[in-house]
């Protein structure tokens, strides 16, 4: 019976965090605009594994493209060190409390890939760092697209990134060795601001369609949530089609080739975007070439989606990292900040370099080329567009 007490208080605290939330949430202002700021502040955090070497070339390349802005005092870059697994389990924290302070102090973070410890690593069972973040700075949208024009497939996910199953994913109980529970979350507002912010895109990007995504067949208090506000917003945009699919079905018609060309816009809770996303990726050449926005009204944060390979450095072979996904995710954050030519021009390089010229090739082994190299060869193809 103590135990059975124990697990009511724990959940009796974590309903009244969420409370305390939703009330952070209500007193939101609107989005931040760069052009109001006398200098935009860009942190690099390279996370571990491969994250510092990646990082370290998407930067330059952020450098080369914003040269003249760096010069002019309306940009600046600034390194974060600090967000290894080593510093992380040593202070038991997702985030140390000094490297948080430092992230807190820029407007845009380019993060590279963290290693969230599991079952069996040397490591204590510390929250994912990409969690954690995506909190700290209240980043409610994680924003993904895909495009393979050849395929017909040109989609943008919006995947709610502070709710759902991870929310809480640390703060489940064992009540005893027969049972564990976890948790999963959703709000009013948190459903209303994604969902929004889905229709928004595309209502102004001209894609017109909205695919809604849960289980609420099944899991009807959360999902259902999450459908039902989705029912409203989409009241207030009559010029955009709506329709909402199962997680399960959406997986397969991802990969049906008649279907998948339908599909634009898709928004979905925390988990279910998660999964979809990465089997989305696998179109455009997996998930190392797949770069990801996450959006807040005060901050963003740019990342590749692909995890921190810390075998490919214990081998010696982090140098042969493949730069290209957060290259891309370089691309998304000129376009938060604005800077739509330079992305376009961006963009542009990394399919001529990675799709069609292929001058150099990332292996991940000294048999291709190293990080390094694909950089600048990226520069050198940005020069002469």
């Amino acid at each position: 019976m103590d135990r059975i007490e124990a697990a009511k208080e724990h959940f009796g605290k974590l309903i009244e965090e969420q409370f305390a939330r939703i009330e952070k949430m209500k007193e939101e202002k609107e989005f931040i605009d760069y052009d109001s700021l006398d200098k935009v502040i860009i942190g690099v955090v390279g996370g571990d594994g491969i994250g510092p070497y990646i990082t370290s070339q998407a930067q330059r390349v952020l450098e080369f493209l914003l040269d003249d802005e760096a010069k002019a005092g309306k940009v600046e870059f600034r390194t974060i060190d600090g967000l290894t697994i080593e510093n992380r389990a040593q202070h038991n924290k997702a985030i140390p409390d000094d490297v948080l302070a430092e992230i807190k102090k820029c407007h845009i973070i380019l993060k590279g890939p963290t290693t969230t410890p599991r079952a069996g690593d040397p490591w204590p069972n510390i929250e994912s760092a990409n969690v954690a973040m995506r909190k700290e700075l209240d980043l409610f949208a994680n924003v993904r697209p895909v495009k393979v024009p050849e395929e017909g497939i040109d989609w943008m996910f919006y995947r709610e990134n502070t709710e759902g199953a991870y929310a809480l994913g640390s703060k489940g109980v064992h009540v005893n060795d027969d049972l564990a529970i976890d948790f999963t979350v959703t709000t009013q507002e948190g459903s209303h601001r994604i969902i929004k912010s889905a229709f928004e895109y595309a209502k102004k990007s001209g894609k017109n369609k909205v695919t809604v995504v849960t289980k609420a067949n099944v899991v009807k208090a959360t999902d259902g949530k999450f459908l039902d506000v989705a029912k409203e917003i989409a009241k207030d945009y009559p010029g955009v089609e709506w329709d909402d699919w199962y997680i399960d079905i959406m997986t397969a018609k991802l990969i049906d080739p008649k279907r998948r060309t339908n599909f634009k816009v898709m928004v979905l809770p925390n988990l279910y975007g998660d999964i979809l996303t990465d089997e989305a990726a696998e179109f455009q050449g997996g998930v190392g070439t797949a770069g990801s926005a996450n959006i807040g009204k005060r901050y963003a944060m740019f990342e590749a989606i692909h995890g921190s390979a810390p075998r490919m450095v214990e081998e010696g072979r982090g140098k042969y990292a493949d730069p290209s996904s957060i290259m891309r995710a370089a691309v998304m954050l000129l376009e938060h900040m604005g800077k739509i030519d330079k992305a376009e021009a961006l963009s542009s390089a990394l399919d001529k370099c990675g799709v069609y010229e292929k001058k150099y090739v990332i292996t991940g082994r000294e048999d291709g080329a190293t990080g390094a190299e694909y950089a600048e060869y990226v520069m050198e193809t940005l020069e002469k567009l």
